[in-house]
């Protein structure tokens, strides 16, 4: 079956205000959302959302009248993509990444660790994360400086997607770390991952939408917490995320672009979190809060 890509091509503002109303829309579904630069010096930005054929006509209903008010001016327009495994395709050839004394690469460039490095193998897969986007580079960078900063027991990476971040916390603190995703192939990927790279044991892996699973009870509180996802998520589960939080336990949170950091900063601080440490990585930031 095909993918659609639904767009409007506007300003590099107002292509941000049309990614946060696509974002509050369709925040809770499994929909990619994006804004990409056409042309620099004309200040032509793309506000894309990409669905399957079959989702079309419900994903265009919703947007057109939550568009409407503000934006009318701008036009939906629709591309079909061809079917390509466009992970796979943007990820050939990219070089090893490195962070926070981790390096994460593909099965190709096994000879490139270097001694001393904590290496984590993660090729093109269906779920998200591989150290070439900033927020995972920003999270590893983080988390191997909250480590040097005191003992921790027991992680929980939310939205793990391809696993990368809760295999670097296992391998860095060698302690108990679980990982939870809405996506069942995320989760399934980030299990194949693990394995891979040789973390059979310490490391849980479960599908969980939001905080109801069982899994955070039988497994928390926990005195780390990692959660790589978006901003609104991410404001909107404060409440639920600091409950499953340690006394004087730390969270690390990113996926959040910097100009949306005050309105996390608020929510978290709302919860009686202080903040200590933020990262900037080509327009995102990772953020270290401390109860």
């Amino acid at each position: 079956m095909s993918e659609i890509r639904l767009f409007v091509t506007t300003t590099e503002k107002q292509a941000e205000a049309v990614l946060d109303i696509m974002s509050m829309i369709f925040e809770d579904e499994d929909y990619a959302i994006a804004t990409m630069e056409i042309d620099e010096k004309r200040d032509v930005w793309e506000a894309s959302i990409y669905m399957m054929a079959d989702e079309e006509k419900d994903v265009q209903a919703r947007l057109e009248p939550a568009l409407a008010a503000e934006f009318s001016h701008l036009a939906i327009e629709r591309e079909v993509l061809p079917d390509v495994d466009w992970i796979a395709k943007s990820l050939e050839g990219l070089a090893p990444v490195r962070a926070g004394g981790f390096v994460i690469h593909g099965s190709h460039d096994r000879d490139k660790v270097k001694a001393g490095e904590i290496a984590i193998e993660i090729d093109a897969g269906q779920a998200f994360g591989t150290g070439h986007h900033g927020t995972t580079a920003g999270c590893l960078e983080m988390l191997a400086a909250v480590a040097r900063t005191r003992p921790f027991c027991n992680v929980l990476d939310l939205g793990t997607g391809s696993g990368v971040l809760a295999i670097a916390a296992r391998k860095l603190l060698h302690v108990p770390v679980l990982a939870t995703d809405i996506d069942p192939v995320a989760t399934r990927v980030a299990t194949e991952n693990a394995r891979r790279n040789g973390v059979v044991t310490g490391l849980t892996f479960a599908t969980a939408p939001g905080f109801h699973s069982t899994a955070f009870r039988l497994n928390g509180p926990f005195d780390l917490i990692i959660a790589n996802i978006l901003a609104r998520p991410l404001m909107k589960m404060a409440p639920q995320l600091v409950a499953n939080l340690a006394p004087g336990g730390s969270v690390i949170l990113s996926g959040i672009l910097a100009e949306q950091r005050w309105k996390v900063l608020a929510a978290y601080n709302g919860q009686n979190l202080k903040h200590a440490r933020t990262i900037w990585r080509n327009g995102w930031v990772t953020i270290h809060l401390i109860r």
